[in-house]
């Protein structure tokens, strides 16, 4: 049986035939008469029964304009995410949203996002400036009730206003019971399970902590056993190809493998992550390379498609979600015009990312840099040279630079430690190359807070110690 119409215009219509029938049944009594409606009549009655209904009102065009709220400054190339679309405004920071859909995102790498819902709009939209300096958690760090404590007190008590933390970290493991299907059957469930790894984001958010997810990419030991088909291989054994540290990788080309990343990645930002960073976003570098066998020929031209298509699906999917997305990638790809063989040249990369996230360690340019054949004897130059590159190459794209800083000793030179003079010296370097802020690394989470500014008494505000 036809459905009948539930608009009201179509009730209305269904109000009026019943009327109509109803007087013809009380003349029928009356008359004793047969009242029989005409063909013509029945049909044109049918007619206007099922007539379509008028479609609902399409929302009408939002204009606006985004603007720096310090500087009143137009903010060129802003993301406004309406649903699935990502427009970005215009050189003086103008844009309009054809069919907009709420809650509406804006967002700019170096401000605070802003979520708009439906109602009044303002026709200027100004973001606050955000300068992120960060500290790193890693995996077996976030799962340490006292490591992460330590690292959550600096929060606290130091100008850090941020905090990296390990989802996905260098074996593949999740810290948290993860929703996402193919992850505990691979055995991305390791020894650290934090019960109340939500509770902990949710008070870190409430005190004002901006939250990046680290996700590592390609590096997958777990994955890479479980499905040894989506892993490099060894020509020499057939089995999933290994680097020196005797961890697996999966295979950068096979699109299967990016479905898994960014789901992961989803979860994080359905968890409320500020910023999404992919790490190990790239093709392995150590180890017998010759060795490795991948499902299709690799070349530069293979590796920068597959690694800025991984790049371009992620922000595709997770952007709309009001997550920003960085990428970390080697100090080296800053001097190199190639994509220094691992699938890294700046500028496919940097039209898919808000942060480019170079690792600008001194002890990580091993054959130095112009100028400088011995980088741990110069940490500022190192760091400011490389920004300043990095920066100049990115010019013509909306990207912003946020660089990790060393923070440990020395592995490659002379062994020799890196204290305050060493961190405070690229912290400056960062700063007067235009980047926005800077990230602390330290594999053992053990930070050199006097190298870090005081928070201003004003701004102090409990630690999250969960």
């Amino acid at each position: 049986m036809e459905d009948l119409p539930e608009s009201p215009a179509g009730r209305r219509r269904l109000f009026v035939v019943a009327g109509l029938a109803l007087l013809a049944l009380a003349l029928s009594l009356l008359t004793g008469a047969r009242v029989a409606p005409s063909r013509a009549s029945a049909e044109a009655e049918t007619a206007y029964l099922f007539a379509p209904t008028e479609p609902p009102p399409r929302p009408k065009p939002i204009e606006g304009q985004v603007v720096d709220a310090e500087t009143k400054a137009p903010i060129a190339a802003a993301s406004i995410h309406s649903g699935p679309e990502e427009i970005r405004s215009d050189p003086e920071g103008r844009f309009t949203v054809p069919e907009p859909q709420f809650p509406l995102i804006v967002k700019a790498p170096g401000y605070e996002r802003k979520t708009l819902e439906a109602g009044a709009f303002p026709l200027t939209i100004p973001l606050q400036p955000k300068v992120i300096k960060a500290a790193y958690l890693t995996y077996f760090g976030v799962g340490d009730k006292g490591i992460r404590g330590r690292v959550f007190d600096l929060l606290n008590r130091t100008e850090l206003n941020a905090v990296v933390i390990d989802v996905k970290g260098d074996r593949g493991w999740i810290p948290y019971r993860t929703q996402v299907p193919l992850a505990p059957e691979a055995g991305a469930q390791g020894p650290v399970i934090i019960k109340e790894f939500d509770q902990m984001l949710a008070d870190l958010k409430a005190q004002g902590v901006y939250t990046i997810a680290r996700i590592v990419v390609f590096k997958d030991n777990v994955l890479a056993h479980r499905k040894p088909e989506w892993a490099v291989i060894d020509t020499r054994t057939d089995q999933p190809w290994l680097d020196r540290e005797g961890l697996a990788w999966l295979d950068p080309f096979r699109e299967e493998v990016w479905d898994y990343a960014i789901a992961v990645a989803r979860e994080a930002a359905q968890k409320g992550f500020d910023e999404i960073q992919f790490d190990y976003v790239r093709f392995p570098t150590d180890g017998k390379l010759a060795a490795a066998r991948y499902s299709q020929p690799n070349t530069r031209e293979t590796r920068l498609r597959a690694i800025a298509g991984f790049l371009a699906r992620a922000r595709k999917e997770l952007a709309p979600m009001g997550v920003f997305l960085a990428a970390d990638i080697f100090g080296y790809t800053a001097f190199n015009e190639n994509d220094t063989d691992i699938g890294q040249r700046v500028e496919d990369l940097a039209e898919h990312l808000d942060y480019l996230s170079p690792m600008v360690y001194p002890s990580g340019y091993h054959l130095g840099i112009p100028r400088y054949r011995n980088p741990v004897e110069h940490p500022y130059e190192v760091v400011f040279e490389s920004i300043k590159l990095l920066r100049k190459r990115t010019a013509g794209f909306p990207v912003k630079v946020r660089p990790w800083i060393q923070d440990f000793r020395d592995y490659a030179f002379d062994r020799r430690p890196f204290g305050v003079k060493e961190v405070r010296a690229q912290v400056k370097a960062a700063g007067d190359a235009g980047a926005v802020g800077w990230m602390l690394w330290n594999p053992r989470n053990d930070y050199t807070v006097a190298a870090l500014q005081p928070k201003p008494s004003s701004g102090a505000r409990p630690a999250a110690t969960r």
